[in-house]
């Protein structure tokens, strides 16, 4: 044997024993992210693929919104352009360090914390009507330092999970167990009426009633719960005279332009003008301080004017397949509980997103609602986030890989 061909295997042995740590390498990080993650990503079920994927763009498209709707306000009044921006993307980490946190935590865990969580929020908002600092009339938040809290938002995941709790058993628990988390959720609702949050007490009062109805409660009992909010409702706009305005102000905006029509007529000029088309990303004109509240409740009015008819219409689209995918998530649930909890979480993100979106568009009384992901500030973000990440969660355990006893036994013999 030549010393050629010698030479020429000792440097390709040396060559695999230099690459074989790097490989090894490479398979410690994959079993690290593994691990990281409830189920391996090979295993996670369509529907939960692509929510998360839609998730993600969701809240990266909405940080982009957001930059747009709110730099040149926040340049003049607060001296920074990102100023708003900032803010968010904390907020945006503390959101997805949750989201994580809810889709690596069995569905029962939740359900467990949810009763307990609903009381805790009562009593913050009743703490409101007391120590809340008021805006335009409404004692909505509460301020710890310098950290606003709203936890009529915050409290809408354990509404959820609490709703599912009581209406998946609706059948097998006693009466009085009824009527104390019946009153719960009453009085749940007269808090937030008490602020006054019409807009969040009529989309907690919707869920409930979906929920209510989704779990195949008599229908007559629930056209008469029904009923009673309508008339709920009606009082509290008729007691309270800014809800009064509004409504009037919704039916004809022009005819006080300036006044109680202002918002809804600065709203429609910005949709408007986008055309077909739109005016193209940061070119909106309404934003600079003729839209009010262009960050948060009219952030839609600044989408529509930038992006147009066709991103509209891809923006209602994009809302159509994550409300596809919610139900059939809710389809593929094992129990009852988990199905409440998807068709609760789907009718929350989307059901409030075409809320703001109607109410921007004048097809509703103006609400106090914010478009999920994307308007400014960090209570909504959370409890929306949080939400996505309870849908996820059900989808993951529709499986039947993880969540369980036998969920675990299964994952470790995949593992």
């Amino acid at each position: 044997m030549s010393s050629t061909s010698v030479l020429s295997r000792r440097s390709r042995k040396q060559r695999q024993e230099t690459l074989r740590p790097r490989r090894n390498e490479g398979i410690e990080q994959l079993s690290f992210w593994q691990q990281r993650l409830p189920l391996p990503w090979a295993l996670w079920p369509a529907e939960g693929r692509l929510l998360i994927s839609l998730f993600a763009f969701w809240c990266l498209a909405g940080l982009l919104v957001l930059a747009s709707a709110s730099w040149w306000v926040a340049t003049r009044e607060m001296g920074e352009g990102a100023y708003y921006l900032k803010r968010q993307l904390i907020w945006m980490a503390a959101s997805w360090s949750l989201f994580g946190l809810a889709i690596s935590t069995n569905l029962r865990r939740w359900l467990k914390l949810a009763g307990p969580v609903l009381w805790l929020g009562c009593l913050l908002v009743a703490a409101t009507l007391v120590f809340g600092s008021t805006v335009n009339g409404a004692s909505r938040w509460l301020v710890i330092g310098p950290i606003q809290i709203q936890p009529s938002e915050l409290i809408k995941p354990f509404v959820v999970l609490q709703a599912a709790n009581l209406f998946a058993h609706w059948h097998r628990i006693r009466t009085d167990e009824k009527l104390l988390w019946l009153c719960s959720f009453g009085a749940l609702l007269l808090l937030i009426l008490k602020q006054p949050n019409l807009s969040t007490a009529a989309l907690t009062g919707i869920l409930l009633w979906l929920m209510a109805l989704a779990a195949g409660l008599r229908l007559r009992s629930l056209l008469a719960t029904a009923l009673a909010g309508g008339l709920l409702g009606t009082a509290s706009i008729l007691i309270n005279e800014y809800q009064r305005l509004r409504v009037v102000s919704f039916l004809d905006p022009w005819q006080d332009p300036q006044g109680s029509g202002y918002q809804l007529v600065q709203s429609l000029l910005a949709i408007g003008s986008g055309g077909w088309f739109g005016e193209g990303f940061g070119l909106s004109t309404q934003k600079l301080q003729y839209l009010p509240i262009q960050s948060t409740d009219f952030i839609y009015a600044v989408f529509a004017e930038e992006f147009g008819f066709v991103g509209s219409a891809m923006m209602l689209t994009f809302l159509m397949l994550v409300a596809f995918l919610g139900l059939r998530v809710a389809l593929s649930c094992r129990h009852n509980q988990s199905r409440l909890i998807a068709i609760g979480c789907t009718t929350i993100l989307v059901g409030q997103a075409v809320i703001n979106v109607s109410v921007a568009s004048g097809v509703m009384p103006t609400t106090g609602l914010p478009l999920p992901m994307v308007s400014y500030g960090g209570n909504s973000l959370i409890s929306s986030v949080l939400i996505a990440g309870l849908l996820i969660r059900c989808s993951l355990e529709s499986t039947g890989l993880v969540g369980g006893r036998c969920g675990r036994q299964r994952r470790k013999s995949i593992g």
